[in-house]
């Protein structure tokens, strides 16, 4: 089990290398840099080489990747090229933003598409479940960008029930902040909610089909034990993986959401640093943004691996063969 664990650490490790390198790159090939941006179309060409060699970008590629995957893997992010202050100083707020709206948006709509998914496998074919069905898929189609504009001009600009810009400030009120977090929270609940009640209820569909399932039937189980106490232990992996994927999907959600919105979390911090061309936020944010998700889904695998004993032992090369 341990192996596998470490296995599995060791692993997820590498791909947050390999994402590191395909940051740089794409950081690399972006056009432009950021003396070029603050010099503007018209700054002396002196200047602008002066300026990059102040801040090391005529050093080679490599040495540049090499400096900063050091000073990340130590804990130092590095200095913004547009304005002087350390990275780490620049995210520390906006990364408590996103972690806010993040952290809310799952706590709200795990549970509630858990439970939906479950109420749909029960009734699996009824009249709930195929609106349900119907509704969900409707939501799970439509793009956040879409959502979040018909919440601005509905709740917004026709009945002001909630600030159009999302901004939030340590000093707000409980009531100030939550009125500031409703609309982002909303949009990205409807979207992760919709895909996780629809995935949930296509697994216990599969598990009570079972032939182990038909036979606590046999044996008169009601529905509920049935579900709790026959199909659960073996949906928990699964439905942690449905959960995970979806949960790690909120990264590339909230950027949408946080523009739209123009909520100060990190993801709008990235779209600013990408117009300045301040490559140590860019690559600081996006491999915050991959981190996330690949714990996400490491723990989900681990979880997994925990829940369903088949995963943690190899099968015999023959297991299969029929005799």
């Amino acid at each position: 089990m341990l192996k596998m664990i470490l296995r599995r650490t060791f692993a997820a490790v590498a791909v947050l290398w390999a994402v590191s390198i395909v940051i740089f790159v794409a950081c690399e090939i972006l056009p432009g840099d950021v003396a070029e941006v603050r010099f503007g179309q018209f700054g002396i060409q002196q200047s602008i080489d002066l300026l990059r060699e102040e801040l090391g970008l005529n050093r080679p590629a490599v040495s540049r990747y090499l400096s900063w995957i050091g000073g990340l893997v130590s804990g130092n992010w590095g200095m913004s090229f547009a304005t002087g202050a350390p990275v780490a100083d620049l995210m520390s707020e906006r990364l408590a933003n996103t972690a806010r709206l993040g952290i809310a948006a799952a706590l709200i709509s795990v549970p509630l598409a858990l439970g939906m998914g479950i109420l749909m496998a029960l009734w699996a074919g009824s009249l709930f479940d195929r609106i349900s069905s119907v509704v969900l898929l409707g939501f799970a189609a439509t793009p956040e960008f879409l959502v979040a504009a018909l919440a601005m001009l509905f709740f917004a600009v026709h009945l002001g029930w909630f600030p159009a810009v999302s901004y939030v400030d340590y000093t707000y009120s409980a009531q100030r902040l939550i009125a500031a977090l409703v609309m982002p929270v909303g949009v990205l609940m409807l979207h992760i909610s919709a895909q996780i009640a629809r995935m949930t209820r296509v697994t216990i569909v599969n598990v009570l089909q079972q032939p182990y399932i038909e036979m606590a039937l046999l044996k008169g189980a009601t529905p509920l034990r049935r579900m709790f106490l026959h199909a659960l232990p073996n949906i928990i992996g699964p439905v942690v993986n449905v959960v995970a994927i979806n949960v790690a999907y909120l990264v590339s959600g909230v950027v949408i959401v946080e523009t739209v919105f123009a909520y100060p979390g990190i993801a709008r911090l990235m779209i600013d640093a990408v117009s300045a061309r301040d490559m140590p936020v860019i690559q600081a944010c996006a491999m915050i943004f991959s981190s996330v998700y690949v714990v996400l889904i490491l723990a989900a695998d681990l979880i997994a691996l925990v829940s369903n004993p088949r995963l943690r032992h190899a099968r015999p090369s023959g297991a299969n063969d029929v005799r």
